[in-house]
């Protein structure tokens, strides 16, 4: 299999303030372990932005920036979108088309949006997915708190093996890079 790392919203007004998700500072630690393992393995690291039209993650503001230590490099392929799919109306598809990549390793934020929402699509796409289940987060909400939302995510991802490709949650030492 060929890889890709994709990155999902490590960015300032995610990580840092209000909208701050849980653990994110071992979160961000076990994010850069897994950039440094990709780079090492020869494997791209492919880092996505949210944005909206107002609020902290209005394009270029200081929210939508990726987080301060992240270990991003100025050459790392870079996907802006607008929803909770990094797939949808952007251009990730083809820039993985266009490597080749058949397996994606996936971490970042948030698990119970743009985490699970571009897991599945990656799985309807056809993708081996790899989820560092010890390397997303998201925040507490009404019902559950954030800590109890990833578990949930990841005993459901774990399960999505009808897809007919494979679904794994690993930790993030444990990903494969190939």
């Amino acid at each position: 299999m060929t890889s890709a790392l994709l990155v999902i919203d490590m960015q300032q007004g995610l990580c840092s303030g209000e909208w701050a998700a849980h653990d994110i500072d071992r979160v961000l630690q076990r994010v850069n372990g897994l950039i440094d393992r990709a780079r090492a393995a020869g494997v791209p690291v492919v880092l996505i932005q949210h944005e909206e039209g107002e609020g902290d993650l209005v394009h270029d503001t200081a929210g939508w920036q990726l987080v301060d230590g992240l270990h991003a490099r100025p050459g790392d392929p870079r996907v802006r979108k607008l929803t909770p799919d990094s797939f949808y109306e952007t251009e990730l598809g083809q820039l993985l088309q266009q490597r080749g990549i058949d397996h994606l390793a996936i971490c970042g934020l948030q698990s119970d949006f743009c985490i699970d929402t571009t897991v599945r699509h990656a799985l309807a796409l056809g993708y081996h997915v790899t989820l560092a289940g010890d390397a997303h987060s998201t925040v507490n909400n009404e019902v559950l708190p954030a800590e109890r939302i990833t578990a949930h995510h990841n005993w459901v991802l774990a399960r999505l093996q009808t897809y007919g490709t494979r679904m794994e949650v690993v930790p993030a030492e444990a990903v494969p890079f190939a």
